[in-house]
C-alpha cells in the first residue's frame, strides 16, 4: 500500500496549518468574500484546529459579526449547544448569566472544494483574557482590581447559567473567556475599521515543491487582526466578558464523561484519581476557582510550565493538604515527593496558601502599582476558593452557591454590576435608550 504524504508549504507565521486545506479540512476564504449572500468578510480574527474565524459585516443589519467556519469533518455540536443556550426558554431563566454566553445570530453551511462546512455567526470579541494579560506592557500582566473582581463574578454567573441549563462547560480557562467589544463598534465603516486596527495582511501560499495550488487551497492566508486591549488598560466599563468554546461541553444527564479536556494545571483531580465516576458540574467548579485566581493574579495557582501530571498533583497537595486516602494509595509517584507518612521530602520546596497569594497576587500588584486585596477581602477569597478546591467533587459548592459567598456578594458582584450599569449610563448621556445598538458620532471605541 502506498503512503500518501502531506503537501508541504513555505512557512507563514501566525496562521492556521496550511496542510489542513484539504478534503475534510478548512474552507478557503479570502477577505472580500461574501458568505451566505449576506456577510462580507473584512478581516481575519483567528483560527483553531477545527475552524477559522472571520470578522464580517452583516449587510442586512449593518453590524459586525464573527463567523466561525468549521472544517468539513467538524461536527455541529457546539453550534447546537449555543443555539439551545440562546433560546428564549433558557435565557428567560437567568438575566445575569445569559448575556455572558456567546450569542448565536445565524447558522448556515458552506459547500466548497474541501466539503461542507458548518458556520456559526456570533458577536465579535476583542480578545481573550489570556491574550490581554500576555500583551501587557507592565512587567506583570495584571488587571485592575475592580476589573478583575467584575470579570471573576461574570465568569461565575456564566457558569451558573450553563449549569442551570444542564451543561458542563468542560474547558474553563482564560483563553476561553473573551472581552466583549463595545457596542459602539458598528458605527465604523470598513475603512475606519482598517484605520483604527490595521489592514488585512495577505500572505501568499506557496507549495514547497513549487507546484500549483490545488482547488481547495487559498492563494493567500491572513494573520489575525489585534482588536484587543492590554490588561492594565481595561476599565471597569469595558470589563464585559463572554464565555466561549463549547466544543467539549456535555450534559451529565445524557452523557457519561470520564475524560477531562481541561489544560493540565486546571484539570480537576478526580479526572485522574476517580476515573470510574463520571465528571459532572463540580469539575467546572474546580477549574472556575483556578480561573478566578489567575484573573486576580499574575500566574496560575498550579503552574503547569514544563510540569508533569505528578508535579501538578504534588503542587495541589502543597496548597490544599493531603489527598483523600484512597487517592493517595493510587498515586504511584508519591514516593518521589513525599515520605510514606505524607511529609514532603527535603528536596521539595513547598509553597503554602499564603505564600502563593503573596507571590501570585499581592506582590505583582504592588510592583505594577495596582491595588492589592485588603485582609478582610483576602479572608473571604480564601474561604470561597478553599471550598471550591475541595479534592472530593461532592464537597465543592455549586456555581449558584459560589455566587452567594461573601467574596462574591461583597466585592465581586458589586463591581460587575457597575460594569453593566456603565453601559446604560453612557447611552443615556448621549441620548440613546439603554437597549440601543446605535452609536452617536465621535464616541471613542477604546
Amino acid at each position: 500500500m502506498s503512503t500518501v504524504h502531506p503537501i508541504l508549504y513555505e512557512p507563514v507565521d501566525d496562521v492556521e496549518r496550511l496542510d489542513v486545506y484539504r478534503p475534510g479540512g478548512y474552507h478557503p476564504i479570502q477577505v472580500g468574500d461574501h458568505l451566505h449572500n449576506r456577510y462580507g468578510v473584512v478581516h481575519k480574527l483567528g483560527h483553531g484546529s477545527f475552524s477559522t474565524i472571520w470578522l464580517a459585516k452583516d449587510e442586512q443589519l449593518s453590524k459586525y459579526v464573527a463567523i466561525k467556519v468549521g472544517t468539513a469533518y467538524s461536527d455541529h455540536k457546539e453550534a447546537d449547544i449555543l443555539a439551545e443556550l440562546a433560546s428564549p426558554a433558557c435565557r428567560k431563566q437567568d438575566q445575569r448569566g445569559n448575556k455572558l454566553i456567546t450569542p448565536v445570530f445565524d447558522r448556515f453551511t458552506l459547500d466548497g472544494p474541501n466539503g461542507t462546512h458548518p458556520c456559526l455567526v456570533t458577536s465579535p470579541a476583542r480578545c481573550s483574557l489570556a491574550d490581554a494579560k500576555e500583551a501587557s506592557t507592565f512587567p506583570d500582566g495584571m488587571f485592575q482590581l475592580d476589573v478583575a473582581r467584575s470579570m471573576a463574578a461574570q465568569v461565575a454567573m456564566a457558569v451558573a447559567f450553563i449549569h442551570d441549563n444542564g451543561y458542563v462547560h468542560g474547558d474553563l480557562h482564560l483563553g476561553n473567556i473573551l472581552l466583549q467589544f463595545p457596542w459602539r463598534l458598528d458605527l465604523l465603516s470598513t475603512s475606519q475599521l482598517y484605520e483604527e486596527f490595521g489592514h488585512p495582511d495577505p500572505q501568499p501560499v506557496v507549495r514547497a515543491d513549487g507546484e500549483s495550488l490545488s482547488a481547495g487551497v487559498p492563494s493567500h492566508v491572513f494573520p489575525p487582526v489585534w482588536l484587543g486591549k492590554i490588561s492594565e488598560h481595561i476599565t471597569l466599563a469595558q470589563a464585559k466578558i463572554l464565555l466561549t468554546d463549547f466544543g467539549v461541553a456535555f450534559r451529565p444527564a445524557q452523557e457519561s464523561r470520564f475524560k477531562s479536556y481541561s489544560p493540565l494545571p486546571i484539570r480537576p483531580p478526580e479526572a485522574r484519581f476517580d476515573v470510574t465516576t463520571p465528571l459532572s458540574f463540580s469539575s467546572d467548579i474546580w477549574s472556575l476557582a483556578c480561573a478566578i485566581w489567575e484573573i486576580l493574579g499574575l500566574r496560575p495557582l498550579f503552574d503547569g510550565w514544563l510540569c508533569t501530571e505528578d508535579d501538578i498533583t504534588s503542587d495541589q497537595i502543597e496548597a490544599l493538604g493531603p489527598l483523600p486516602p484512597e487517592w493517595w494509595k493510587k498515586w504511584d509517584a508519591r514516593s518521589k515527593y513525599y515520605t510514606e507518612d505524607g511529609q514532603p521530602k527535603e528536596s521539595c520546596e513547598a509553597w503554602s496558601w499564603n505564600q502563593r497569594l503573596e507571590r501570585d497576587i499581592q506582590d505583582p500588584r504592588r510592583r505594577s502599582g495596582l491595588d492589592i486585596l485588603e485582609e478582610e477581602e483576602q479572608d473571604a477569597l480564601f474561604e470561597m476558593l478553599w471550598r471550591m478546591l475541595a479534592f472530593r467533587p461532592e464537597d465543592r459548592p455549586s456555581a449558584n452557591e459560589v455566587l452567594q459567598m461573601a467574596w462574591m456578594r461583597n466585592w465581586a458582584i458589586p463591581d460587575s454590576e457597575r460594569t453593566w450599569n456603565n453601559e446604560g449610563d453612557m447611552k443615556q448621556r448621549i441620548g440613546l435608550p439603554k437597549s440601543s445598538n446605535s452609536q452617536a458620532p465621535g464616541q471613542d471605541l477604546n
